[in-house]
């Protein structure tokens, strides 16, 4: 069965939820008029990956930092506050699949702290999966709290079974495995990571677990960053690509099969085969003839973590 699929790797506007959300809904429409039904966008891009946090200093940039946090928390999602309505109605208008990576705020508990998310929105417009990424990655921990394993989850869709991995979770073999182990046929990668390091990871886990792999950054100037954005010109040249994007498909094998789109605000199309993962599984099935089970097993907890239990 053939399919196009949509790679969105255009900026977005930055530290502001709704606008970024109305352009997310644009880059949908573009998307489906060209006639993809399966569009992904890159890691936190609602409203922005903090990118700040490699840059600033522990110590001496404590008051800014505050500042940067305070805009992003301000602007993060509530998903139970339908911040997402807007992408929901798009999706079941256009009959497509949405991923995307947002910061999501925890309005059940804390109020206050944010989670790496990335979510599924079916084409019907409801919620398929949300994911919070396991294990931020160094100054990341600043921003965000760790995720469980309640979304680490493969859905159907009508491209294919669907499971997402945020940047470095693609390192941590377990779960990949995970997600192998679902009868995976379309494995996302929103990420701010880029490069010939990165794609070769991405090809490893097309090659490994037989599936199609699809990875994204956001392609990204200081120009794109707003005027009013604190120290600004200090932090980053106007003329500087702060991430080169790199969206990128491979096949289930491990050939590359459209990309990597490298400094280009644009969308990468592909036609992707959900029978190729059955080819490239013949011979390598991780999660079958070739697992073991004799020998190795893994559990995995898909209980939410959460602070506090009311027995009211």
């Amino acid at each position: 069965m053939q399919a196009k699929i949509a790679v969105v790797q255009k900026p977005p506007v930055f530290l502001d939820r709704e606008a970024t959300i109305a352009r997310a809904v644009e880059a949908v429409d573009e998307a489906a008029d060209a006639g993809a039904t399966l569009v992904i966008f890159p890691e936190a891009w609602i409203p922005g990956y903090p990118t700040w946090v490699w840059r600033l200093k522990p110590g001496t940039d404590m008051a800014l930092s505050s500042e940067l946090h305070t805009r992003l928390l301000s602007n993060a999602v509530d998903i139970e506050r339908d911040d997402l309505e807007p992408l929901q109605q798009a999706a079941s208008q256009r009959a497509v699949t949405i991923v995307v990576g947002l910061n999501e705020i925890d309005s059940r508990f804390s109020g206050t702290t944010l989670f790496n998310t990335v979510v599924v929105i079916g084409p019907d417009g409801t919620l398929q999966n949300r994911h919070r990424k396991l294990m931020p990655t160094n100054p990341e921990r600043m921003v965000w709290g760790t995720g469980d394993a309640s979304g680490l989850r493969v859905v159907d869709t009508p491209v294919g079974r669907l499971g997402c991995l945020i940047c470095w979770e693609s390192y941590m073999p377990l779960a990949r495995y995970a997600l192998y182990a679902q009868n995976i046929d379309i494995l996302v990668n929103p990420t701010w990571d880029n490069g010939e390091l990165c794609l070769a990871t991405l090809r490893h886990i097309a090659r490994e677990g037989g599936c199609w792999v699809i990875g994204t950054a956001t392609a990204m100037q200081g120009s794109d960053l707003p005027a009013d954005f604190p120290d600004r010109d200090r932090l980053f040249k106007a003329e500087e690509w702060i991430n080169d994007g790199d969206a990128v498909v491979v096949k289930p094998g491990g050939a590359i099969a459209a990309g990597p789109l490298n400094r280009d605000k644009r969308i990468l199309f592909a036609e992707i085969d959900r029978e190729a993962v059955g080819r490239a599984r013949r011979s390598l099935d991780v999660a079958g003839h070739y697992s073991r089970p004799d020998i190795f097993s893994l559990s995995i907890s898909r209980k939410p973590l959460t602070p506090v239990a009311f027995t009211d």
